[in-house]
């Protein structure tokens, strides 16, 4: 079990904590909550083995977030002085004062236990940031060399974070917690007369350390190798015919399907058209909860805050809420939403289910997604007894471009690769490929899912949404699924070519 790091320990948390929750309180707020935090990046990048850019920030600061007379105030700061904390407090409560005659929802936040001086450290065994760079560049530097056997350009990068958060509040709780999370990623590129490909790496971003690196939790060897031969195949692929096919969806694609048409779609701010100047809305509207049969029976999806590796696993969020797992999809019906303690009240639910995240200490704390996954089949089938019972179908690896409209119900997304079902086998790569559906129809056509065995934890680090933007890391679970009877597009047709 990894501890917090002692230099994060040693600045005066508490201190800066109960100086600005003691003003608050001074001046009437209703509410406060006091966030210290420390996130640190580092960006490598290279291209044909060479460094081509490097990118190290360190973010320290901390934000107080108050409801006076039931109206939001927010205001942040860099100075670890107590004065300092005191007068961030302080500019807080007049933001919501001065809001105040404007504000025409008064802010109550659903009731959460007290959690009283509890730690939470994700689980990874090497800080990547005790690694020294140059051995990170050497490394993607020979997996490059390695691809350029067989492509003609290779870009690889390698994006890292750790996080780092100090929460007290009013009511008692304090919680102080660190994650680590990294994503590697490779492109080979290459020409031939058929036109120019790419292909990329299809191991998911983690919350997982340096190890990730080195074997644990992902075979990069083996990925790596299959790479130049999987591009070559794809370069001489013929276009796919359009028409209606049966799916078999690997999760390295699948994975994307569930962020855009469930995830955003169950995020109950955006269902209740918060996020409508931006964002956008939801189909899956706050009336049709327990209603609305979003997908076939043997779709059950969960949001889940606890899963281990999660990009957005936590112990506690932004608002001092216990991570949890909780249901969004039961036998193919819509039963809840992701909540923060606002919304969770609002809407009659009690209590939040830990969706609050601020991506800095400079941005105050909004409704984001957990960890938004597909539940296998208990025994389920694998992959390639999914295929078997395709006659004539697209095994789809990857994922690649996509588009979804605003409020998340017709969309189209692509992939890395496709290979053609004849007969239950695989026959070939095709390309130029996308399947097109509404939401509802796509998941209701989902006849079969695979088994544990076939379940990967793929995911972002990027997911944007508030205004002003902040971005949040993600990660969705998902075995093999089967589909049947989805449209597939030839993009180059619809793009206007012969």
């Amino acid at each position: 079990m990894r501890q917090m790091d002692p230099e994060f320990l040693e600045l005066p948390l508490r201190q800066l904590a109960d100086a600005a929750l003691q003003r608050a309180r001074d001046l009437g707020a209703e509410h406060a909550d006091f966030r210290l935090e420390r996130v640190r990046a580092e960006m490598l990048s290279l291209y044909d083995t060479r460094l081509e850019g490097a990118m190290d920030a360190d973010d320290l600061g901390y934000a107080v977030r108050v409801v006076k007379g039931g109206t939001w105030g927010f205001a942040s700061g860099i100075l670890l002085t107590p004065e300092a904390a005191a007068a961030v407090a302080e500019q807080a409560v007049r933001v919501a004062e001065v809001s105040a005659p404007i504000n025409r929802e008064p802010i109550e936040l659903a009731p959460e236990p007290a959690h009283r001086d509890v730690t939470w450290v994700s689980s990874y065994e090497i800080d990547p940031f005790t690694v020294p760079s140059a051995d990170k560049v050497a490394l993607l530097a020979e997996w490059s060399a390695g691809l350029l056997k067989g492509a003609d350009h290779v870009s690889a990068r390698l994006y890292q974070v750790k996080e780092q958060k100090f929460y007290a509040d009013t009511a008692g709780t304090v919680t102080t917690q660190q994650r680590v999370r990294l994503h590697p990623s490779l492109n080979a590129m290459k020409a031939s007369d058929g036109g120019f490909d790419d292909m990329s790496t299809i191991a998911p971003p983690a919350g997982r350390g340096y190890e990730y690196m080195t074997g644990t939790g992902w075979d990069w060897a083996a990925e790596l190798a299959r790479i130049p031969e999987l591009l070559a195949e794809k370069l001489a692929a013929p276009s796919v015919e359009p028409g209606d096919y049966d799916l078999v969806i690997d999760p390295s694609n699948l994975w994307l399907t569930i962020h855009e048409s469930i995830g955003h779609a169950t995020e109950l701010d955006r269902a209740l058209g918060y996020e409508a100047a931006y964002a956008g809305t939801s189909f899956a509207t706050f009336d049709k909860l327990g209603e609305l049969t979003y997908g076939s029976p043997i779709m059950n999806v969960t949001g889940d805050r606890t899963v281990e590796h999660g990009l957005a696993t936590i112990g506690y969020d932004d608002e001092g809420v216990e991570g949890q797992s909780f249901d969004i999809v039961r036998d193919g019906v819509l039963v809840g939403y992701q909540l923060d303690r606002r919304m969770a009240l609002m809407k009659g639910f009690g209590r939040s289910n830990g969706c609050a995240f601020a991506d800095s200490p400079g941005h105050m704390p909004i409704q984001r997604m957990a960890n938004v996954s597909l539940a296998p089949a208990p025994g389920g089938p694998s992959t390639e007894e999914l295929i078997a019972g395709v006659r004539r179908g697209l095994y789809i690896v990857g994922d690649k471009s996509w588009s979804i409209d605003m409020q998340r119900y017709n969309f189209q997304f692509t992939g890395q690769r496709a290979y053609l079902i004849s007969d239950g086998r695989l026959a070939g790569q095709v390309r130029d490929f996308a399947y097109q559906a509404t939401t509802t129809d796509f998941w209701r056509s989902m006849e079969a899912v695979g088994g544990p065995q076939t379940y990967v934890l793929g995911g972002a680090f990027n997911c944007g949404k508030g205004q002003p933007g902040q971005v949040a890391p993600v990660s969705h679970g998902c075995p093999s699924a089967l589909f049947r009877g989805v449209r597939i597009l030839n993009t180059v047709q619809e793009g206007g070519k012969k």
